[in-house]
């Protein structure tokens, strides 16, 4: 199993990091805005733990949208 990391920066506004957490991780509201505040304080978050080609179709998603957007929105994978 490998855990979807998403990591801060400072251009990606906040409300289309909620919106990616709510849409291709199926975060609810309050989850998606507290794990932006998280990645916002500590750099870095969890955004659930999957198998690697769903880890990989997740991060592939998320960095498509956030580049048709003009975002530099990052997602990395680990090993669990």
């Amino acid at each position: 199993m490998y855990k979807v990391l998403l990591h801060n920066d400072d251009y990606t506004p906040r409300e289309f990091v909620v919106e990616i957490l709510m849409s291709i991780f199926s975060k609810s509201m309050n989850s998606a805005i507290n794990l932006m505040w998280h990645v916002h304080k500590n750099g870095i978050g969890v955004c659930g733990v999957y198998t690697f080609e769903v880890a990989e179709t997740k991060i592939k998603q998320v960095t498509t949208l956030a580049r048709e957007n003009g975002f530099p929105l990052k997602l990395s994978m680990e090993e669990e």
